[in-house]
């Protein structure tokens, strides 16, 4: 027979097997549902510009007048940006332009290795 004390002992063991069992197994689940962050923002761009199209898709009446819609938008978009993203490329080159003949100059130590 058993005692009080015993039994206290082996429920105690046994909620302690029991909790180091649920600890591996959230840690095991966990690991198997690793996801990507990339991969998951891309997802929820995906699905937003998916919601976006069946809005508009609901707004004007078909898909057909969704996609004039994205078309306009995007042309739009793209008109506005060349200027900027050329603006940006221009000045890009001309800063490596000045870095490189800033190195090439004599007497600079842009080079050398510093202590």
């Amino acid at each position: 027979m058993t005692s009080l004390s015993d039994r206290d002992a082996i429920r105690r063991d046994e909620a302690a097997d029991l909790r180091e069992a649920y600890e591996r197994g959230r840690t095991d689940a966990k690991r198997a549902r690793k996801r990507h962050p990339v991969a998951m923002t891309l997802t929820i761009i995906a699905a937003a510009i998916g919601i976006i199209v069946l809005a508009l898709a609901a707004v004007n009446g078909s898909f057909s007048g969704a996609g004039t819609v994205v078309d306009q938008n995007l042309a739009t978009a793209a008109t506005q940006a060349e200027p900027a993203v050329r603006g940006a490329a221009t000045q890009a080159g001309q800063a490596v332009r000045d870095v490189a003949a800033s190195t090439d100059k004599p007497g600079t130590d842009a080079a050398a290795p510093k202590n």
